[in-house]
């Protein structure tokens, strides 16, 4: 009996030790829900793809590299070199570009620059020879310009409201040009931080706005912004009600401060989107549209800067990625991508064709976009 017991006992103390080895190995690597590579995604239709616009002074002291056009800069919203409007579209057609988006701030509140973006989209349209590529206008919401803040709705100050209407009333002739990008015959009208407009009741402010534009003969499909990295509940107030037909996020690959996102960018990307876009459907009946980026260097602004870099010395292999991210996650309906940006030097985020990587992303954008 006495042998039993210790032979028992060696056995429960061996078993015990195997399951305690066990348990300290733990989970690996490929127990993380993360842990899965993203397809790629062959291209049976054209997607329709957009890239925002953008004018600047001049080049940063710390951007490296140069423009195949060489270096260039606006002078009340016009290139003060020749030719460099047109050699944009001209490069945005041989990546598959379809249109472009342009900011323009509000014409009551921001006068000179109100005049400013105008002029450079007269100067896209005057160099769009039989248009080419189709645009799109983003109106550039500046809370501070407004007074607004979660105390402040834009309905306390009627003044206010009103010069926010009529700033988009400003914008009908654009919005009925023939080259205006459209979605169901209707103009696409982006608000530039759309879940910053504090509101007792955004659906009424839309409702009217919608009215108001209407009332000029515009039907918009009107596409809002939301912040990069928040969660799709965090503007409910904004966005429920059918407020805006569509959503994008500002570029989740720039302006990257965390190094947990950065290390699975595309992974983290693709989960973060999958959710919202289904709550932005399910809860706002709106569309979503992927927003993605080249590259983004943080070092150009901030030489100080300890925020992770997404360079381009893999040869535009984590910009595919981020493509096929896209992809998976585009909208059926719409077929509608994003890229920021177009000419973005100052955060290296640019598409534009460079001395240095020549015309690598042109031809990156084209073949992960269009039919070949």
């Amino acid at each position: 009996m006495k042998r039993i017991k210790i032979l028992f006992t060696i056995v429960a103390a061996t078993a015990f030790i195997i399951s305690c080895k066990k348990d300290l190995t733990g989970p690996s690597a490929d127990d993380n829900f993360l842990n899965y590579q993203i397809p790629e995604i062959p291209v049976t239709d054209d997607y329709n793809v957009g890239a925002f616009y953008y004018t600047f002074g001049g080049f940063n002291a710390n951007v490296k590299d140069t423009p195949v056009v060489g270096r260039y800069n606006y002078t009340n919203g016009v290139p003060a070199q020749a030719n460099i409007m047109a050699a944009h579209i001209s490069q945005a057609k041989k990546a598959g570009i379809d249109f472009f988006i342009f900011s323009i701030r509000s014409a009551n509140k921001d006068a000179a620059n109100y005049r400013s973006d105008s002029a450079t989209v007269r100067n896209f349209l005057n160099n769009n020879a039989e248009g080419q590529l189709k645009f799109a206008v983003q109106y550039n919401l500046n809370t501070g310009q407004f007074g607004l803040s979660p105390t402040a709705p834009i309905e306390k100050n009627p003044a206010n409201l009103e010069a926010f209407f009529s700033d988009f009333v400003r914008l009908v002739p654009y919005l009925k040009d023939d080259n205006s990008v459209k979605v169901d015959g209707k103009p696409m009208l982006f608000i530039q931080n759309a879940q910053n407009l504090n509101s007792d009741s955004s659906k009424k402010v839309y409702d009217t706005l919608r009215a108001r534009l209407k009332a000029q003969g515009v039907d918009a499909y009107i596409v809002g912004m939301q912040d990069r990295w928040t969660p799709p509940a965090r503007y409910d107030l904004r966005f429920r009600g059918g407020t805006v037909n569509a959503l994008y996020h500002s570029s989740y690959s720039t302006q990257i401060s965390n190094w947990d996102r950065w290390y699975l960018l595309p992974q983290v990307m693709d989960q973060a989107w999958i959710y919202s876009k289904q709550y932005f459907k399910d809860n706002f009946q709106a569309e979503y549209i992927p927003n993605i980026s080249p590259a983004y260097d943080p070092l150009i602004t901030n030489v100080n800067s300890t925020n992770p870099t997404y360079p381009r010395s893999d040869s535009g292999a984590l910009y595919q990625k981020l493509c096929n991210v896209a992809k998976k996650n585009v909208s059926s309906q719409l077929r509608m991508i994003l890229i920021d940006s177009w000419n973005n030097w100052s955060e290296g985020s640019q598409l534009e064709a460079s001395k240095a990587y020549g015309e690598l992303y042109l031809n990156l954008t084209r073949k992960q976009f269009k039919r070949q």
